[in-house]
C-alpha cells in the first residue's frame, strides 16, 4: 500500500517543525524583507503570509466539517477553485498592517495543530474530495508549509537537510501513488527513476521533491515527466 511510504514519518511533529521554521523567519523580517518577492509568481514574502493566514479558512472548515459552507460563501464573493481561493485571500489581507496577519496566522494555525494532533492519524475529517485520514491530510499540510518556507527563503539547518527531504519524498511518492499518475516511479539509494510514456529522466532526491512541488526548472526535463511529477501544487 501506499501508505507504507510515510510509516516511518509522524506527520503532527513536522507540520510543527515547518510551522516553527515560518514563525521564527517571519519573526525576524523587516519591511524590505516582508516586500521580497517569493518563488511564488507575483506574491512578495507577506503575500505569502497571506496565503498561509487565508488557507486556515479551509483548514477549520476541514476540522469543523463545513466544507462546503465556505465553498458557497466564497463562491458569492466570485470565488471559484483554490487558484481564485488564494489570490482572494492574499487580496484580502493587502491593507492590513503585516503584524495583525502574522497574529491572524500563528493563532489559527497553532488550532489547526493542536486539534489534528488530538484527533490522531486515522480520523476522517472533510475535505473538497470528502472524508479523508487526519493523518494524510496533514502530511499535505506539510509539503505546503515546506514548499513555502523554500518559496521564502526561511533557513534550514545542515543537520536538518537530509531527514527532511527523506520524508518529502516519501510524500511525493505517496501522492502520485494516490492520485493513480501515469508517472512509474524507482527510488534507489543515490536517485530517482522516473519514466512516463516514452519519456524518461534521473533525478536526485532534491530535484525529484521540486519537481512534485511544481519548482523543479524545466530546461532539459521531459515535459511529460515535468508534468506527470507535478501533484503537490
Amino acid at each position: 500500500m501506499a501508505e507504507e511510504l510515510l510509516r516511518d514519518f509522524d506527520p503532527f511533529d513536522i507540520f510543527d517543525t515547518e510551522a516553527a521554521r515560518l514563525d521564527r523567519f517571519f519573526d525576524g523580517l523587516d519591511e524590505a524583507g516582508w516586500a521580497r518577492p517569493s518563488r511564488c509568481a507575483g506574491w512578495s514574502v507577506r503575500d505569502v503570509l497571506a496565503h498561509l493566514a487565508g488557507e486556515e479558512a479551509y483548514n477549520h472548515a476541514c476540522l469543523d466539517g463545513t466544507v462546503q459552507e465556505l465553498l458557497t460563501r466564497v463562491a458569492a464573493e466570485g470565488v471559484t477553485g483554490f487558484n481564485d481561493f488564494n489570490e482572494w485571500s492574499v487580496r484580502q489581507r493587502r491593507d492590513l498592517p503585516v503584524e495583525e496577519v502574522l497574529q491572524e496566522w500563528r493563532t489559527k494555525n497553532g488550532e489547526t495543530r493542536e486539534r489534528m494532533r488530538a484527533l490522531g492519524p486515522d480520523a476522517l475529517i472533510d475535505t473538497t474530495a470528502g472524508p479523508y485520514p487526519v493523518g494524510l491530510q496533514t502530511f499535505h499540510y506539510d509539503s505546503e508549509y515546506a514548499t513555502h518556507a523554500d518559496d521564502v527563503g526561511a533557513p534550514v539547518a545542515p543537520e536538518e537537510i537530509d531527514d527532511r527531504t527523506f520524508w518529502r519524498v516519501a510524500v511525493g511518492r505517496f501522492v502520485l501513488a494516490e492520485q493513480e499518475s501515469r508517472a512509474q516511479v524507482e527510488q534507489t539509494a543515490e536517485q530517482i527513476w522516473v519514466s512516463v510514456d516514452q519519456g524518461s529522466a534521473s533525478l536526485s532526491y532534491p530535484e525529484f521533491v521540486e519537481a512534485t512541488v511544481g519548482r523543479l526548472p524545466t530546461d532539459g526535463l521531459d515535459p511529460r515527466v515535468a508534468a506527470a511529477l507535478r501533484c503537490l501544487a
